[in-house]
């Protein structure tokens, strides 16, 4: 493992193993010795990508902040998207919550938020948090536009966990998949959180889709029949910003 593989590799134990390391775990999760682990800890410490606690340990430190800070700021889909939005929950009264979803890896993670009055729907998804590609409306809004080849893969290589929660086969899989692509839209029903239904259109750019808009709501305040009400308003405002994206000039996620 070369050095900067390192020093990514330190930085993704985080995701797994807690909010504070020792040079110790490090070297152990990454099968290091101590002094090259050191040295890896001290140059993101140098960085300020780590911060030094109590207990010879180490959390990500403010060099994250900072850079999530100018990723706000320059992140053209969140911010072509945000007007949107807008537009969308005050279409619904402000009665739920509408989520920005982005392929990240083999998830769907959440990279931006707009909230209604309360009591509005408190979500599972918030900025930076990843969910499986197999479950909610969110994710199956994306995965239900992957090229056939890429379906079948992503199918095979995590069928156990699509069976335990879904289908409980490729045919079946690939069916409900179609129906989503039919219609445009995907919606579940206390699928990520109980009593939350969630509503999802695909965003598109060159013809891939790249992220999901959604509408979540707590099913006490809009019931299923009630919220699929709100299937065209969704279906636009998701069509709305894939003509933003394609339309603007700066590079937007692939």
């Amino acid at each position: 493992m070369n050095g900067p593989a390192r020093i990514l590799a330190v930085l993704q134990l985080f995701e797994t193993g807690g909010p504070v390391l020792t040079v110790d775990s490090i070297a152990r999760g990454l099968k290091l010795s101590t002094s090259t682990a050191y040295r890896s800890v001290r140059a993101l410490v140098k960085a300020g990508f780590l911060d030094p606690v109590a207990g010879a340990g180490y959390t990500l430190g403010p060099a994250f902040i900072r850079y999530d800070r100018l990723l706000r700021q320059s992140d053209r889909l969140s911010l072509i998207a945000d007007p949107v939005m807008r537009d969308l929950l005050a279409v619904v009264g402000e009665r739920g919550t509408i989520v920005l979803c982005r392929r990240f890896r083999e998830c769907v993670m959440c990279v931006h938020e707009v909230r209604g009055r309360e009591p509005f729907a408190e979500t599972t998804y918030e900025r930076g948090v990843a969910m499986p590609m197999f479950v909610g409306a969110s994710s199956k809004a994306v995965l239900a536009f992957l090229p056939d080849r890429l379906l079948k893969a992503a199918y095979l290589a995590n069928e156990a966990e699509i069976r335990a929660t879904g289908p409980g086969t490729w045919e079946a899989f690939k069916a409900q998949m179609r129906e989503i692509r039919r219609v445009g839209y995907a919606i579940t029903d206390s699928e990520v959180a109980q009593g939350r239904i969630g509503l999802a259109a695909p965003i598109f750019r060159n013809g891939q889709a790249i992220a999901g808009i959604s509408l979540v709501v707590t099913s006490s305040v809009l019931g299923r029949t009630r919220i699929e009400a709100f299937v065209p308003d969704l279906r636009r405002s998701a069509e709305l910003i894939t003509q933003r994206i394609s339309r603007d000039s700066i590079t937007t996620p692939r």
